[in-house]
C-alpha cells in the first residue's frame, strides 16, 4: 500500500519558495482557462493559499482536447516543469508535461469569476470554501483552532471533553434544545409532561455550556479546559447568533478573579499573534474587502495592555459621556454593545476587562462579593464587538451556591453531583468561555458570524 507525503508540492510551497527548473505534481481546481496561439492557460488553486498556480498547457500534448473542455471547477492533476514567467503577476509557471482530468465541472457550476454576495454562497454551502473569501475564513478557522489547543497544552492544562447532551441547565436561562425519541410526552399525573417512558428516562437537552463538568474536573486535575459544541434555542436572528456554535471553557482551581482575568488576557494576544503570524495574506485580502483596517486593528490589541474596571466605574463613565444611547445606562443594568464599544473605542481605546457585576443580571454559580451587592464575574471588552469573554470566579461555598440555585428556581436534585463537589473537598476555581466563531469573526473582520463556520444553524436553516 503506497503511505501517504506530506504536501510538498503545495501550491502555497511553490509560491513561497519556487523549485525553478524542477518537476513538480499539483493537483487542485481550475479558477480559469484563456486560450491563445496553440497555448491554453490554466489558474489552478489548491486550497493551500490565496495565490493561484499558472499551468501553460501547448496545443501539442496529447491531452490537450481534454484541456478545451476544462472551465471554473474542473479537478485536474498537473504534472511538469517549473519555470521562470515572463508574465506579470508571478515569479513561476508549471509548463505542462502531462495533465489528468479528475472531474469535469459544466458551464453551469455556481462559482463563477465574479462578485458573489456571502447572502448567496450561503445557499451552496458546499462549495462556498472555493471561494478566497471563505477559504481565508476556515484557513484562519484551522490555525486558530490550534493556537487554542496549544497554548492551554503548554501551560499544563488537561483537554477534557464534557457530554453535547445534558439533564441541567448551566446558564438558567431555559433556551435549550430538548432530546427526546418521543413524539409527545405523555401528561403525567400533576399535568407534568412525563418522560420516564423517554430514552434517557428523564428530559434531556443539547448542552449550553461544559463549564459546570468542566469544574468537577478542576477540582481533581487543577488546570483543565474543553473545546466543544453549544447549543442556544434563541430565536435570535442577527449577525452575532448561532444555534450551534463551539466554545473554549478554561477552568483552574485554587485561581481568584484576577488570575481568570489574567489568563484571558494573555490567552486572546496568543491567539491573536498566531492568526497574524501564519495568515498575512489572508488577513490582508479580508482587511481588502471586508474590514479597512483590521491588521492594524489586531496588532494593536495583540500588543496593547488591557485597561481594568470594576462595573460600577463602567457605569460612571457612561453616565458621565454625555452620549444618548439607545438603551440607557444604570447602575444594576446590563451593559449592552453600544456601551462596551464606547468604553473600548472612544474612551479607553483599548481593550477592557470589567469585573465585579451585580448579582441579579449574572448566572447562579458566580462567586458573592463582600458587599453581598455584586459578583466576581468579568467581561472582557473589544473595539467593533464588544463582549468577547464572560467567566468568573466560581462560588465555591456549599450554603451561598445552595442558596443561589434557589433563588433562580432551579431544581435543586438537578445540580446534585455539582453540588456535591462543594461538599467533599470544595476550593476556589475560576474559568471563563469564549465563543469561537465570536472571535474568528473578530480575527477576520467578517460581519456576520454565519459566515465563520462551515455549515451555519440559525432559525429556519439546518441545510447541509
Amino acid at each position: 500500500m503506497t503511505s501517504f507525503k506530506s504536501r510538498d508540492t503545495s501550491i502555497k510551497s511553490i509560491l513561497a519558495a519556487p523549485p525553478i527548473g524542477s518537476r513538480i505534481r499539483v493537483r487542485g481546481w481550475v479558477r480559469t482557462r484563456r486560450d491563445s496561439k496553440g497555448l491554453s492557460f490554466l489558474e489552478i488553486n489548491d486550497g493551500s493559499c490565496l495565490g493561484n498556480l499558472q499551468v501553460v498547457a501547448e496545443s501539442s500534448l496529447p491531452c490537450h482536447d481534454d484541456v478545451l473542455r476544462l472551465s471554473t471547477g474542473a479537478s485536474i492533476e498537473v504534472a511538469g516543469l517549473l519555470v521562470e514567467s515572463p508574465g506579470k503577476g508571478q515569479t513561476a509557471e508549471l509548463r505542462a508535461e502531462e495533465i489528468i482530468i479528475h472531474g469535469l465541472s459544466p458551464d453551469s457550476y455556481p462559482l463563477q469569476k465574479k462578485g458573489h454576495s456571502l447572502e448567496f454562497l450561503r445557499t451552496i454551502a458546499h462549495l462556498r470554501p472555493r471561494t478566497n473569501t471563505f477559504g481565508a475564513v476556515f484557513r484562519i478557522r484551522s490555525t486558530l483552532s490550534f493556537a487554542i489547543h496549544r497554548f492551554f497544552q503548554e501551560r499544563g492544562f488537561v483537554h477534557v471533553h464534557t457530554p453535547v447532551i445534558t439533564g441541567s441547565d448551566c446558564e438558567g436561562a431555559g433556551s435549550m434544545f430538548r432530546v427526546t425519541t418521543l413524539e409527545q410526552a405523555p401528561a403525567g399525573e400533576s399535568g407534568v409532561s412525563d418522560y420516564s417512558g423517554d430514552f434517557f428516562g428523564k428530559r434531556a437537552f443539547l448542552t449550553v455550556s461544559g463549564q459546570l463538568e468542566g469544574e468537577l474536573f478542576a477540582t481533581a486535575l487543577s488546570r483543565i479546559y474543553t473545546f466543544g459544541p453549544t447549543f442556544r434555542a434563541e430565536n435570535s436572528n442577527t449577525p452575532r447568533h448561532l444555534a450551534e456554535f463551539w466554545m473554549i471553557e478554561p477552568e483552574m482551581a485554587f485561581c481568584d478573579l484576577a488570575g481568570d482575568a489574567a489568563l484571558a488576557e494573555e490567552f486572546l494576544r496568543h491567539i491573536i499573534s498566531a492568526c497574524l503570524e501564519s495568515h498575512a495574506d489572508d488577513l490582508a485580502f479580508l482587511q481588502k474587502w471586508y474590514a479597512p483596517d483590521l491588521l492594524k486593528g489586531l496588532e494593536h490589541i495583540a500588543g496593547t495592555p488591557f485597561e481594568r474596571l470594576t462595573y460600577t466605574e463602567a457605569v460612571a463613565i457612561l453616565e458621565k459621556s454625555g452620549r444618548d444611547f439607545e438603551f440607557p445606562c444604570a447602575w444594576g443594568s446590563d451593559l449592552q454593545t453600544e456601551h462596551e464599544r464606547y468604553l473600548t473605542e472612544e474612551h479607553l481605546r483599548r481593550p477592557v476587562i470589567v469585573t465585579d457585576y451585580p448579582r441579579e443580571i449574572k448566572a447562579f454559580y458566580m462567586r458573592r462579593n463582600d458587599d453581598g451587592r455584586t459578583v466576581a464575574a468579568m467581561d472582557v471588552l473589544f473595539p467593533r464587538i464588544g463582549e468577547i469573554i464572560g467567566g468568573s470566579q466560581r462560588e465555591e461555598r456549599l450554603d451561598l451556591l445552595l442558596s443561589r440555585i434557589r433563588e433562580a428556581g432551579l431544581r435543586e436534585d438537578d445540580y446534585s453531583w455539582y453540588l456535591d463537589s462543594r461538599r467533599f473537598g470544595s476550593a476556589p476555581h475560576s474559568g471563563f468561555g469564549l465563543g469561537f466563531e465570536r472571535a474568528l469573526q473578530f480575527i477576520t473582520g467578517m460581519g456576520n458570524i454565519r459566515d465563520v463556520i462551515p455549515f451555519p444553524r440559525y432559525p429556519g436553516h439546518v441545510e447541509f
